[in-house]
């Protein structure tokens, strides 16, 4: 991701949050070093800093000299210097976690919730997040992100299928979330948000482009680029669980027939009944077909496999990548294999919601913070 300040003077929160997310990927790291990747000059990055600083969202370093001259301080991110609040509602249950900058879980909250009406999740998700911030030691909450099953907003898909909660239809998602949490809010679709976690505290710190592969109740995906989520014209791009897998297969919820989740996913694993092992090899040439759609498709340099299900089953699933055929992602020169696991994949939507409250606090080009 390429970040660039600007020298203009009603660029200046803008720059704060630039520098900000330079120490945050790169750190540790110094002020000549910051100045010369994001084009500002040194003294403003000295000034940055010290605002940053007085923020307790940076450390400044002092390492032993080990030579002639004072060697300069190096900056990372102060993983306590705030904490966002994610929450992963899902058809089974909402889950809701204080996380700080680092993407470490500091505390937890878990309700089972089959289904939930509205009223009902948000009233225990009430609930969970005054419990938390009852047993904050200090810190500053950034705000509130919530991660909960796509597609939005598609008549034939959003409302039908095992990921359908009854009277979500036409709800202000967002401003019954603040109304919650009493947090500034943000929202996005699980697949989408388990990908900016893994951007943000994951392996997306050294790729800039990858595809996240969500296995769930359902199956989604999503693919980033560059630092940020490829949304499409509606915000569901990536959303592969509805591709044709079989051709005049089963009939699928949303209308059409041999649909890939119904065949890759929790809710078709639990229908099969099958032993893990059994289920894995049964299904392998439909997963592997699968991430060769998804490489000819967007070119990632992984696809990065996480979701809900259990850790033994993605485990297994991420073996298959031995038996994959020929697609544009094979090359000699790859850094990573074509498919990786997760950094966290049980908790991945639940801190990429997370990471939606951090990003919207901090990021350059998703920020709110330091507009004055």
């Amino acid at each position: 991701m390429a970040l660039r300040g600007t020298n203009q003077e009603s660029g200046r929160p803008y720059n704060r949050r630039i520098v900000l997310e330079s120490i945050r990927l790169r750190g540790p790291t110094t002020r000549s070093d910051i100045a010369d990747r994001v084009g500002l000059t040194v003294q403003t990055v000295s000034t940055i800093v010290r605002e940053l600083e007085e923020h307790d969202l940076i450390l400044s370093v002092k390492e032993e000299p080990k030579g002639r001259g004072i060697p300069p301080s190096t900056l990372t991110i102060n993983p306590d210097g705030g904490l966002a609040v994610g929450i992963h509602l899902t058809p089974l249950f909402i889950e809701a976690a204080l996380v700080n900058l680092l993407g470490d879980v500091v505390e937890s909250r878990h309700r089972h919730a089959t289904k939930p009406t509205p009223d009902e999740a948000f009233a225990l998700i009430g609930e969970m997040v005054a419990e938390l911030k009852a047993d904050m030691r200090g810190g500053r909450l950034l705000g509130a992100g919530l991660a909960l099953p796509g597609p939005f907003d598609v008549e034939s898909m959003s409302f039908v299928g095992p990921t359908t909660m009854t009277g979500w239809k036409n709800v202000d998602i967002r401003q019954r979330l603040a109304d919650a949490t009493g947090l500034p809010s943000f929202i996005e679709n699980d697949m989408a948000a388990a990908a900016l976690g893994e951007q943000l505290y994951g392996l997306g710190q050294q790729l800039s482009d990858y595809y996240y592969l969500f296995f769930s109740v359902g199956l989604g995906g999503a693919m980033m680029h560059d630092g940020l989520v490829m949304r499409g014209a509606w915000g569901n791009a990536g959303e592969i669980g509805h591709i044709p897998a079989v051709p005049d297969g089963e009939p699928c919820p949303c209308g059409n027939h041999g649909c890939l989740e119904r065949y890759l996913s929790l809710d078709a694993f639990n229908r099969r009944g099958l032993p893990e092992a059994d289920w894995v090899r049964e299904i392998a040439p439909i997963f592997r077909n699968a991430i060769r759609t998804i490489e000819n498709l967007f070119d990632p340099e992984t696809v990065v496999l996480g979701g809900l299900a259990p850790q033994p089953l993605i485990d297994q699933l991420v073996t298959l990548v031995e038996g994959l055929n020929n697609s544009v992602s094979v090359r000699p020169n790859r850094s990573y294999p074509r498919v990786v696991i997760a950094s966290d994949c049980q908790h991945s939507a639940l801190r990429g919601a997370a990471a939606l409250a951090v990003f919207g606090a901090l990021s350059p080009r998703y920020g709110q913070m330091f507009e004055t």
